[in-house]
């Protein structure tokens, strides 16, 4: 009886015995093939492209300006989920290959964050970026896109993702160049129809006159998309700013090719049409840093053609 009682706790210490080494086993097994998982995401190269990458701490700026402009600058909007913004934003790129982005991605995005435009107050631009917002920054009767809560959000900043962890791509981001359908230039397109689209009553576009190539370019933002998305029933009048710079050059002026391209582009879609050489009140803000300049004294040859 003693033997049989022996055998069997034999017995039980090496079912023991095995269970344990098989688990030290699984263990082990466990370990290495986590190891060699994580060893093979860090050897996955995200793609390379020309452009910046996406900005640091994307998500805190995103989140600060959102709540800045509902918060500070727009109470009234204060019904925006800016944390619903920012994951929509996010879900339009993150792990996905940046030059296969397309509308439907960002139309969440653009539904959030999307707000009425009052009348009279669009302010549409091509290669005046620093004076037009200049101006707005000084007359608040105007808005620019980039006044809006989306163009708010996104002035200046850069994103892209990429099929590879952690899914969106810190280095760099593919240049319009290298594939037009990438997160900027398809964020960009669909915010400006939007923001054309909105326009109503007297709008107004402020145009660089002091550009050899001309003031108006079909292939620009405004020249190809918002131009063509102002609506005949909404918009009564475009006021054409043509703005050259203090001391030249004046490439053109309001009977120059470029511009009556555009005005027959307009006449065309039925709008009435006003082109202004030197719009005094944007110059006279050119006027601050050359306040010594002919062009600043007070009588100047600014010309309006209706």
């Amino acid at each position: 009886m003693p033997l049989q009682q022996g055998s069997a706790r034999t017995r039980q210490r090496t079912v023991l015995l095995v269970g344990i080494v098989v688990l030290l086993a699984a263990l082990v097994l466990a370990v290495v093939l986590a190891s060699l998982l994580t060893h093979g995401r860090h050897e996955v190269k995200m793609l390379k492209w020309k452009d910046r990458g996406t900005t640091k701490n994307l998500q805190e700026v995103i989140l600060g300006r959102c709540y800045n402009y509902i918060r500070a600058q727009y109470p009234e909007l204060g019904d925006k989920d800016c944390l619903k913004i920012w994951e929509s934003l996010k879900d339009a790129f993150i792990y996905k290959n940046p030059c296969n982005i397309t509308a439907e991605d960002y139309q969440p995005l653009m539904e959030l964050a999307s707000h009425p435009i009052p009348c009279n107050k669009s302010l549409f631009w091509s290669k005046t970026n620093d004076l037009v917002h200049r101006y707005t920054k000084s007359n608040q009767n105007f808005l620019t896109l980039e006044d809006t809560l989306l163009g708010y959000m996104a002035d200046r900043i850069s994103w892209c993702g990429d099929p590879s962890a952690p899914g969106i791509n810190y280095e760099s981001c593919p240049k319009r160049s290298e594939c037009e359908s990438n997160p900027g230039s398809v964020f960009w397109k669909m915010a400006s129809k939007m923001f054309a689209e909105s326009a109503c009553g007297v709008v107004q576009v402020m145009l660089n006159g002091s550009i050899e190539a001309g003031a108006f370019r079909s292939s620009s933002i405004f020249g190809s998309i918002e131009v063509f998305n102002l609506n005949p029933d909404k918009v009564s009048e475009v006021h054409i700013w043509l703005m050259q710079d203090i001391g030249g050059p004046q490439s053109e002026s309001c009977s120059g090719h470029s511009i009556q391209k555009l005005i027959s582009i307009l006449e065309e879609r039925n709008f009435k049409i006003i082109c202004e050489d030197n719009y005094r009140p944007v110059q006279l803000l050119q006027c601050v840093h050359n306040p010594d300049h002919t062009d600043c004294r007070l009588c100047t040859n600014g010309t309006a053609i209706p």
